[in-house]
């Protein structure tokens, strides 16, 4: 369905209900909690990956886990590594990533109504990668993957800091490499995210290479700035 189409049909259902007298549904709330790292519970949520899947040495955990004052968060934690194992029937020359992807949504999530991904995280100096995984409508009908669109996540070292990506500033990718194409995301048919890093790359006068990394997460949520 078009963005038009969307808008139309969103104007139809806010007409509809403000005749019926349900007021309170016209305005979407200013923020949509999305995942909160705040029991054990959300481990069941998520799933991790890595490069040892195809002979990489890299490694990663997510641990919940509760400080001193009882405040409980996630911690994505490990190691990136270069090297490969010898002999492995991946054809690949090095390693360096790893990554935490949530379990496919019950259905979908429907965040037409925000334009913005807000994040508490607190970090290490390393730049991150924050994906959306969006129902299939631009790859080839033969493609099972889902579409993912990516952005770049800066996380300062030391305090907790609040990251706040627009959703227009995620591009198109297919195993890792932008989508040189003029494309529009559905954020109305969202199946999942993940939050995952590599060894090399990401923005200017971040940490990179190989070696331990560690980032502690409160929290995920979509906003509507606008």
């Amino acid at each position: 369905m078009s963005r038009l189409r969307r808008l139309i049909q969103a104007s139809v259902d806010a007409t509809k209900r403000a005749l019926s007298g349900n007021l309170d549904d016209l305005m979407p709330p200013p923020e949509r909690p999305i995942f909160s790292f705040n029991s054990k519970k959300e481990l069941s949520k998520w799933h991790l990956y890595s490069d040892s899947e195809f002979g990489g040495l890299s490694s990663a955990s997510l641990q919940i886990t509760e400080s001193e004052n009882g405040v409980t968060s996630g911690i994505f934690s490990g190691n990136l590594s270069l090297d490969v194992t010898e002999g492995s029937k991946w054809n690949i020359t090095r390693g360096g990533f790893c990554g935490m992807r949530s379990k496919k949504f019950d259905g979908f999530i429907d965040l037409d109504s925000y334009d913005t991904i807000a994040m508490k995280l607190k970090g290490d100096g390393r730049c991150y990668i924050s994906t959306i995984y969006t129902e299939n409508w631009v790859n080839s009908p033969g493609q099972m993957e889902d579409n993912s669109w990516q952005a770049f996540v800066y996380v300062p070292e030391g305090n907790w800091y609040i990251t706040k990506i627009p959703l227009a500033r995620y591009l198109p990718t297919w195993r890792g490499n932008v989508i040189d194409a003029e494309l529009e995301m559905n954020p109305s048919r969202i199946l999942g995210m993940s939050l995952s890093v590599n060894a090399e790359g990401g923005v200017p006068g971040a940490r990179s290479g190989p070696g331990d990394f560690r980032v502690e997460l409160d929290w995920i949520k979509a906003l509507r700035t606008e």
